[in-house]
């Protein structure tokens, strides 16, 4: 049909006389492009108005296989057009540029293919890891794991198909990356250390996307943003990103916090000594208090009990278990389950224990400081009496004076 089309055009420009030849090769080229204008235009519409439709069902691969094809179809419709106007143009023009019309096709072909394959891949690695579109949807780090496998798949093989299209050998190619390959492992054997310890990342898939991870062996604490063929991003609690090779996961021990099922009280409370008599009561208060307490897990361990003499006081072990493990929601558990015990201690007239020293002195043993303090006593006293003898001796003086003085 197409070579019928190519015949009856040829044959207007060749048969019609009205207008000069290049007018005429002119009229057809502006035409082809006009009609492939007008084409693509109706097929964006058409495939549009078909996303519409089958937006309303329950099937959700329909709508990605045309929202994936839309754009490759506007382009194809272009190459097309383009390439009939081109070769309308070749077979009047002497320009060097068309010859390649057909080599322009096949590679432009294999680019619009691998360009739906990949929008394709993208579409249902959206999909597949979507609360919104899956009931249950699959771990985003392994879908992308697999996204990005299968797009280089696929662009590996349309290079070496576009290349065969152009004239190359595919296996000149194969065998000289064969070759070259060795040498280039022994350059780059720290790349591809890390290309396959992040493979066995999402092999393993020791943590994901989101992730709370560290690590004992090395300062790496924070939360995963990004496992790539080469690095995992990691974003401290800080905000600093942290980029970790993937090579290192496979020699180090990496906790995963994110993935624990409680979070653990572990907590020694000391009373005084002279409260010891109350120990038994309050120990059992806690532990009541514990078993019924809403946010704590019964299930889990739970220990409550006199632990040991202590220095300064008698301590208390305090070990559960919160059914949360969300890091904030777990203080606050934590800070009411303390002020609880705290009520049930000073409940029972008890106290919590500090450090303290008793010294204990024999009878007739003073410190330096009370004797300095009974000398100022006395000397305090001694003081008045003297100004009282002073007195006295004064008024004895002036009796004196006053007698001589009437004799005479």
């Amino acid at each position: 049909m197409i070579g019928d089309i190519t015949a009856m055009v040829n044959s207007w420009i060749e048969n019609f006389g009205l207008l000069s030849e290049s007018w005429r090769v002119g009229i057809v080229v502006f035409a082809l492009v006009f009609g492939t204008a007008a084409v693509a235009y109706l097929a964006s519409h058409v495939i549009g108005a078909l996303e519409r439709k089958f937006a309303r069902t329950n099937n959700l691969w329909d709508d990605t296989l045309l929202h994936a094809a839309r754009k490759p179809v506007v382009a194809f419709v272009w190459l097309q057009g383009v390439y009939w106007a081109a070769e309308v143009a070749h077979r009047y023009s002497e320009a060097e540029i068309f010859k390649a019309n057909a080599t322009v096709l096949q590679v432009g072909f294999i680019f619009i293919l691998v360009w739906t394959l990949l929008r394709l891949i993208k579409e249902g690695e959206n999909i597949l890891i979507s609360p919104m579109k899956m009931q249950k949807p699959m771990d985003y780090t392994t879908v992308n794991a697999v996204s990005k496998l299968s797009r280089a798949v696929v662009i590996i093989t349309a290079v070496l198909i576009a290349m065969q299209s152009l004239g190359y050998s595919i296996s000149g190619v194969l065998a000289f990356g064969g070759v070259g390959g060795i040498a280039v492992g022994f350059a780059a054997k720290d790349l591809l250390a890390n290309f396959f310890g992040g493979f066995i990342i999402h092999l393993d898939r020791p943590f994901k996307v989101g992730d709370w991870v560290r690590s004992p062996d090395r300062n790496i604490e924070g939360t995963v943003e990004h496992i790539g063929w080469r690095l995992t991003t990691i974003r401290t609690f800080d905000k600093r990103p942290l980029y970790v090779p993937n090579a290192t996961f496979t020699t180090i021990a990496v906790e995963n916090p994110s993935r624990m099922t409680n979070r653990r009280i572990y907590e020694t409370i000391g009373i005084r000594y002279v409260d010891v008599g109350q120990m038994a009561s309050i120990v059992a208060d806690i532990k009541s208090m514990l078993q019924g307490h809403d946010d704590i897990d019964s299930d889990q361990t739970l220990i409550v009990n006199f632990l040991a003499f202590n220095s300064s006081s008698l301590d208390i072990m305090v070990y559960t278990f919160t059914k949360t493990t969300e890091w904030v929601r777990f203080h606050e558990v934590k800070q009411d389950v303390l002020l609880k015990i705290s009520d049930i201690i000073e409940g029972y007239g008890a106290e919590v224990a500090f450090p303290t020293r008793t010294l204990h002195l024999p009878n007739g043993v003073r410190l330096a400081g009370e004797d300095r303090d009974e000398g100022d006593d006395q000397a305090e006293d001694a003081e008045p009496r003297r100004n009282a003898a002073r007195g006295q001796q004064a008024r004895g003086s002036r009796g004196d004076i006053e007698n001589s003085g009437d004799s005479e």
